[in-house]
């Protein structure tokens, strides 16, 4: 049980670790019934209602930027500072909520070849005979 601590288990069940992470609180979990107590004592604790600051801040993700900040983030449209902060949450803290929302708009981002060119054809169509040539000049 050493290895696994109270806070570790609150990540474990917030989502709040990488995949490696949360297998090897799972397994200690598994192997453990010290910490299978542990775990029924904090799920117990958050049924009733846990009302720590801890506990609200990560139920609140408090310290996520939101996805219009990660929109921001992707089009490097951010001062220094708030850039810098939302790199730090990412690749040193590896919030997991955030990264999937930043791969969620990776992916809008990406948009396939076929796609575009359909799109562009569709616009084209409906916007033929609504454009003047130029008059001519005099």
């Amino acid at each position: 049980m050493r290895d696994v601590t109270r806070e570790q288990i609150h990540l474990y069940l917030d989502n709040a670790l990488t995949e490696a992470e949360a297998s090897r609180i799972e397994q200690a979990i598994r192997a453990s019934s010290e910490l299978k107590q542990l775990l029924r004592s904090i799920l117990a604790e958050r049924d009733r209602g846990e009302h720590s600051v801890g506990a609200i801040w990560r139920r609140g993700h408090l310290s996520c930027p939101s996805r219009e900040q990660l929109g921001a983030y992707l089009l490097r449209a951010l001062d220094d500072d708030l850039f810098d902060y939302i790199r730090f949450h990412l690749e040193t803290i590896q919030c997991p909520y955030c990264l999937a929302n930043l791969d969620d708009l990776r992916s809008q981002q990406i948009e396939p070849q076929p796609k575009i060119k359909s799109r562009r054809q569709r616009i084209f169509e409906s916007s033929v005979g609504l454009i003047k040539p130029p008059a001519p000049r005099r």
